[in-house]
């Protein structure tokens, strides 16, 4: 087919853009309205086919471009016209700027799409299909090749009604020789492998094949043998999501794997539902405000009057999120609210701010996005930079309060809690609660993340007093609102045994812990990551009140389930296996320890490498039981050896450095070099003085260990007075506490 072919005297055919098992797809130009169209052209039919098939099939192929060009969505590819030209059937199609989610997985090398992108997607991919459903339209071949991102945002899916004519020709779903379905097999429904009825719910479990993909990088059954995989559609339960990608919500991986029921009766009863579901998950479109009327009435208690960036605005598109402005409303009026710069009523321009604001706005939104990738990708000093100067110029664009500016402050304090830099984090996240407690209301889902998130960082800073009030009134709300079992109130409450700990309430820690797990596993499952990661914390909480043999049996439970779950060598496994290790020294069971931290070492060294934090951590724990074990000469070495990489890769004053030199001060008391171990044990107490005060227990931990070895080299006035400084210390503080977590996870 040349470049100039003519179809129908009207459509000149100019790019070959795509080929498949269908067809081809040209871009072409409309030469009667002078538009950019998109050409599907069928395979030609042969000679050697029966008349009375062709016939058959081209009024099917009239009989469903119809049935498409009648669909009016804006989640649905519009088709313009369709024909045949010298025995060529073909469709002609708006012509879309995009990528479809096949290619935005190559784009990301088949790393899975950021969680509000995949969020997003499902959500529009649903509303469309809940109209074509209702339409009685069955789209049969869903897959993401057929799926459009545009550049906007917009999610559009392609090819309605060419599926069914691929089956009648036989691309797409006939079976050979052999029985294998031809074409990709990846996203076909259980109904649609065994020949069987398929209605819309055959759509919906197609759908749950492309959002785990595009969820988690690889497709549900991801076999090397076609057969393979329609017998894992067929007979094997899918992999729970959040075993290959930890950080989706719960609610979606729930969504998910009910689309992938092996049953049509199993699945969600209509695309609506799955809109239903997604919008009561998703925080609420805080920006669907009508001026001048109050706040959107799901939570009553947000009874302010409207902030000042809504001024002067009008219904038109709605900006929330990351979601792109336009310079034009879509058609559906009352999505929510645009600024003044959408239009302007002065027809001199004067009252509308400048005209290049729009793609201003849409240049930030693409900067977030980035921010969110880089995050993704475990870059967090570059997200943080991005975040933080993305939430400056939105402040000076829309407003303090506005929620793309909030938006942005929460993804900040997100980024600077993974550096590290917690007293940043706590003020990011404070200015993003502050202005959704103003804008949505103190009880809305994303004021009370935005106050949970403070809670976990105050805990990070040492203020486990201020993190338990903050943990208290957000359990509350959340109780209130959602209910006991939420899983947003599980967490919560997790957080809150977690931090009831760290304050020494041991007793009260382990009870909610308990309580907590048995919810999750009445809820979740007993093996699922989230029971898992709440046993983990009663066996922590056993520990600490020297419960230590039943520790040890519930550390290895967890570590056995993660193992089973999770993998072997996943991180989360491997923490469990450490605690084991602690265990195992805790009752004196060293030559077990010594063994069991060996293997986690090569396991941690194989997965990460030799200079991860995880892998000197094990080194450590390696090193603490040689010492129980009386070998101080290579405990010594080990303690030196594991200092010096840490003060290199982490610096000298984080708090793993901190905890191997007075490792290295241990061995040398040990091996009666007093003086030596004096001097670090007081470089140890200097540094956390300096870094987390002179009243954290960490520090007051370090004093006693100055202290005592004082007393070692006979200094016994000076040692009586540090012990007196420490005493009085503790007192200020409101008494004796320790923690293992941070500073001293690792301590023998």
């Amino acid at each position: 087919m040349g470049e100039t072919k003519l179809l129908q005297g009207r459509y000149r055919l100019e790019e070959l853009i795509g080929r498949g098992g269908m067809g081809e797809v040209w871009r072409a130009t409309d030469e009667s309205l002078g538009r950019r169209v998109a050409v599907k052209c069928l395979k030609p039919l042969g000679p050697q086919q029966d008349p009375n098939f062709v016939r058959v099939l081209r009024e099917r192929f009239r009989r469903e471009a119809r049935v498409a060009a009648a669909l009016q969505h804006r989640g649905v590819t519009v088709v313009h016209d369709f024909g045949e030209s010298d025995g060529l059937l073909h469709l002609v199609m708006e012509f879309l700027e995009g990528r479809n989610l096949s290619q935005l997985l190559e784009d990301n090398e088949q790393h899975p799409l950021p969680v509000h992108d995949v969020i997003d997607i499902a959500g529009q991919i649903a509303d469309a299909l809940a109209y074509t459903h209702r339409q009685g339209i069955v789209h049969r071949d869903l897959k993401p090749a057929n799926i459009m991102r545009l550049a906007d945002g917009t999610v559009k899916i392609c090819d309605f009604g060419i599926a069914r004519l691929g089956a009648d020709i036989g691309f797409t779903s006939r079976l050979t020789g052999t029985g294998i379905a031809m074409g990709t097999p990846h996203y076909m429904s259980p109904e649609q492998i065994s020949g069987g009825h398929v209605d819309h719910r055959s759509d919906l479990y197609s759908l749950g094949c492309v959002l785990y993909e595009i969820a988690t990088g690889v497709p549900p059954f991801d076999l090397d043998d076609a057969w393979g995989i329609l017998v894992g559609h067929r007979d094997t339960p899918p992999e729970p999501l959040r075993n290959h990608r930890a950080e989706l919500p719960e609610f979606f991986e729930r969504l998910v794997l009910d689309l992938l029921a092996k049953t049509p009766d199993g699945r969600p009863d209509d695309a609506a539902d799955l809109v239903r579901r997604i919008t009561a998950a998703r925080p609420a479109p805080a920006t669907v405000l009508r001026a001048p009327y109050p706040l959107a009435p799901a939570y009553p208690r947000a009874q302010h009057r409207l902030p000042s960036w809504t001024r002067g605005m009008t219904t038109g598109h709605k900006a929330v999120g990351t979601t792109l402005l336009h310079a034009t409303p879509p058609p559906d009026p009352s999505a929510g609210l645009t600024g003044e710069w959408t239009t302007s009523t002065d027809p001199h321009g004067t009252a509308a701010p400048p005209a290049d604001v729009p793609v201003h706005l849409s240049h930030l939104a693409g900067r977030h996005s980035t921010g969110l990738r880089l995050g993704s990708l475990g870059r967090w000093e570059e997200a943080g930079e991005v975040h933080r100067a993305v939430a400056a110029e939105r402040e000076h664009t829309l407003g303090a309060d506005h929620p793309d500016t909030l938006t942005s402050r929460y993804e900040a304090g997100f980024a600077l809690s993974r550096t590290g830099r917690d007293a940043d984090a706590l003020r990011e996240f404070g200015r993003a609660a502050e202005g959704r407690a103003r804008v949505l209301g103190p009880d809305h889902p994303d004021t009370l993340t935005a106050r949970q998130e403070m809670a976990f960082v105050l805990g990070r800073l040492g203020r486990h007093v201020e993190a338990h009030q903050v943990y208290t009134s957000v359990l509350e709300a959340r109780s209130r609102t959602l209910g006991a079992d939420h899983p947003d109130t599980l967490r919560c409450r997790h957080n809150l045994a977690f931090n009831l700990g760290r304050l020494g309430r041991l007793e009260e820690a382990h009870r909610m812990a308990c309580d907590v797990a048995a919810a999750r596993a009445r809820l979740l499952g007993p093996d699922h990551p989230d029971t898992l990661v709440t046993r983990y914390e009663v066996a922590y909480a056993l520990g600490r009140l020297g419960r230590w043999t039943e520790a040890l049996g519930t550390y290895r439970d967890v570590a056995a389930a993660r193992a089973h779950v999770l993998g072997p060598d996943h991180p989360d496994t491997l923490a469990a296996r450490y605690e084991v290790g602690i265990s195992l020294g805790r009752l004196g069971r060293g030559p077990e320890a010594l063994e069991l931290f060996r293997d986690l070492v090569g396991a941690r060294t194989r997965a990460h490498g030799p200079d991860d934090p995880e892998t000197l951590r094990a080194r450590h724990g390696l090193g603490v039981n040689l010492g129980r074990l009386g070998r101080w000469q290579e405990a010594l070495a080990e303690a030196r050896e594991v200092c010096a990489i840490r003060e290199r890769v982490l610096g000298p004053d984080h708090p793993d450095t901190l905890v191997s030199r007075r490792e290295v001060a241990v061995g040398l008391g040990w091996l009666g070099r007093w003086a030596e171990a004096l001097s670090g044990y007081q470089r140890v107490a200097e540094a956390r003085d300096r870094v987390l005060g002179a009243t954290h227990p960490d520090a007051l931990a370090s004093r006693d260990d100055e202290a005592q070895c004082l007393q070692q080299l006979g200094r016994r006035a000076e040692a009586a007075e540090l012990y007196r400084r420490v005493a009085e210390l503790r007192r200020q503080r409101g008494g004796h506490w320790k923690t293992r977590r941070g500073a001293c996870y690792e301590g023998p």
